[in-house]
């Protein structure tokens, strides 16, 4: 579209929002009707549109884009109470958006016994410790964030570390990853886990070889035991959650996200922070499909579906975790692991059963977002859409399987056949230890050439959507841009060598993941993911322009300034 036309598309909206406001308003000036309430000029504006054009300046009336083109054309859009705003030859781009991610569960981690990013058992023991006794009122200790390649193959913690430290109070501390837990033993014996508790279909208690007893570490389902024990969260303390989660993905630039597991709980503190006009996210929520129960938990989310519907909150979506993770062998794969047990995982949903319940839930209006990271349950997935189409026919649900780290190279056309997005963590693929000392072992050269195949994927027609899995890892997109397109760490300084370099893809395909793609996994391309006239005001400044630098530098951007309908949600616009 040429900025002559975008000015008249602008021009056209404007006029029609005056001829249908209230006829007992008072009289307003010309300059006053026809200005933009924001200009921004004399900017790299890219716009992630159809034909990923670049444009100098753009105008914001009412939260929406109306007018995106040239600095000349722009002037006429500047009124007497139009801010102005000199881009300075800055980056702009359109709000990001995160697939999934895990925003009141980090949020409330992050002010409990929190151990992301420490190094190791002896900094673990501190921060327990410290936690321990600067809350001596607290009934149980929770938080996480624990390296499952710390404690070596398997990634199973012994209780005695915990008991030397908090014997009297119930702990349990969760791995970076969630999908394992730590506990002491008070809190082993008040969930009753003896020697002769069963493991759960779907997980695992770790226990001592020799005598049987459990050593601490549950794995996947059987964390269950604990957890359900656990009193839970209050409305406030998830709300401060969502609200720690919320500054700091304003100010990584996002503007929209697909919460990855929620419940009705979380629901509540979403709709609570809306109400009182404070959410500065678009959310779709995905609701958590619990596999202890069948098909009749549809209805149930149905309900929850109509319930908690607004502008800003979606739950449009379930999640369904098919599988487990590489480093505790709970992914399930088609060939076995090389360990002694010789297992392929755990299938979390009996695959006939998933058919059914995809199909359902397709049928009932639902999109589905699925964990899968082994190759098996991958299939699993994809076999449960197809089902699905058979039965309904292609409703166009758009539904997407997350995480993706090994994908049989047989399945890799199957997500452009059946419209499946591929919705991966891109910061995961690089060779670290999780890598190098828990996956390539018990896989062999063969699997890991199909660790996290990003660009086969695009390569077959497949779409590519980007998520962080916050607080599993950083929720910082450029960090995870660059790792994507240079299978590198993006964190830490490494001799290692890229992972699979075959997969790397370039800048254009990072950004679209992480915008216009994502706004169609969101279901919300037409009003947000791109720099268009008509779309929601929601943009973000970079310091430094994503195709200028060095690859290597992308990871080092800012974001001075993040817009939500127009208004400032992180930064200060009189700065500039």
């Amino acid at each position: 579209m040429s900025s002559n036309n975008r000015y008249v598309t602008g021009y056209v909206l404007l006029i029609l929002t005056v001829l249908m406001s209230s006829c007992d308003q008072q009289l307003v000036s010309t300059d006053e009707l026809l200005g933009a309430d924001t200009v921004f000029r004399n900017g790299k504006i890219y716009t992630v549109d159809r034909n990923r054009t670049w444009a100098e300046a753009l105008a914001i009336k009412d939260g929406r884009i109306t007018y995106v083109g040239s600095d000349e054309d722009v002037l006429t859009l500047i009124g007497s109470n139009t801010d102005v705003i000199d881009l300075g030859a800055r980056m702009m781009l359109p709000g990001l958006q995160d697939v999934h991610i895990h925003p009141i569960w980090g949020g409330v981690e992050a002010s409990a016994c929190d151990l992301n990013g420490l190094p190791g058992v002896t900094e673990y023991r501190s921060a327990i410790s410290e936690y321990a006794a600067a809350n001596p009122n607290v009934e149980w200790i929770l938080g996480g964030g624990w390296s499952m390649p710390v404690f070596g193959p398997g990634g199973a913690p012994n209780r005695s570390i915990i008991d030397e430290l908090v014997p009297d109070r119930p702990v349990f501390l969760t791995s970076a990853d969630g999908h394992s837990g730590w506990a002491n033993s008070r809190a082993l014996e008040i969930a009753g886990i003896t020697s002769n508790t069963p493991d759960p279909i779907d997980g695992r208690i770790d226990r001592d070889p020799k005598t049987g007893e459990p050593i601490g570490s549950l794995q996947e389902g059987a964390t269950t035991l604990v957890t359900d024990h656990i009193p839970p969260t209050t409305l406030a303390v998830r709300k401060a959650g969502l609200h720690y989660a919320m500054n700091m993905l304003n100010g990584y630039g996002i503007t929209s996200i697909q919460a990855a597991m929620v419940t009705s709980d979380e629901l509540e503190a979403y709709q609570s922070i809306e109400r009182q006009g404070e959410l500065n996210l678009r959310v779709v929520a995905s609701l958590w499909w619990e596999r202890e129960k069948g098909l009749e938990q549809v209805e149930y989310l149905e309900t929850l579906r109509t319930q908690y519907k607004s502008d800003l909150i979606r739950p449009t979506t379930v999640k369904i975790m098919q599988d487990g993770v590489m480093e505790n062998y709970t992914a399930a794969l088609l060939e076995p692991y090389f360990v002694p047990s010789n297992t392929r995982g755990i299938p979390m949903v009996e695959p006939e059963l998933l058919k059914s319940a995809v199909t359902a839930l397709d049928a009932s209006g639902f999109q589905i977002h699925f964990h899968a990271i082994g190759d098996a349950a991958i299939r699993q997935a994809l076999n449960a859409v197809e089902e699905s189409i058979y039965e309904n026919g292609q409703l166009g649900h758009r539904h997407h399987i997350s995480h993706l780290q090994l994908i049989n190279p047989e399945d890799i056309e199957r997500f452009a056949e059946l419209s499946v997005v591929a919705n991966f963590q891109p910061l995961w693929a690089y060779t670290d230890d999780y890598i190098t000392d828990l996956t390539a072992p018990f896989l062999g050269d063969k699997r890991m050439r199909w660790m996290y195949p990003i660009r086969s994927i695009q390569k077959s027609g497949g779409m590519i959507a980007f998520g962080s899995d916050w607080s599993v890892s950083t929720a910082n997109p450029f960090h995870q841009m660059e790792t994507a397109i240079t299978r590198m760490s993006a964190i830490e300084e490494t001799e290692a060598e890229p992972l699979v370099i075959e997969e790397r893809i370039d800048r254009e395909t990072a950004i679209e993941a992480f915008t216009i793609n994502a706004a169609y996994v969101n279901r919300s391309e037409h009003e947000t993911g791109s720099i268009e006239v008509g779309k929601y005001a929601d943009l973000i400044v970079l310091t430094q322009n994503l195709f200028e630098v060095n690859e290597l530098d992308i990871s080092e951007t800012k974001v001075m300034l993040t817009l939500f309908e127009g208004r400032v949600v992180h930064g200060n616009i009189s700065e500039f």
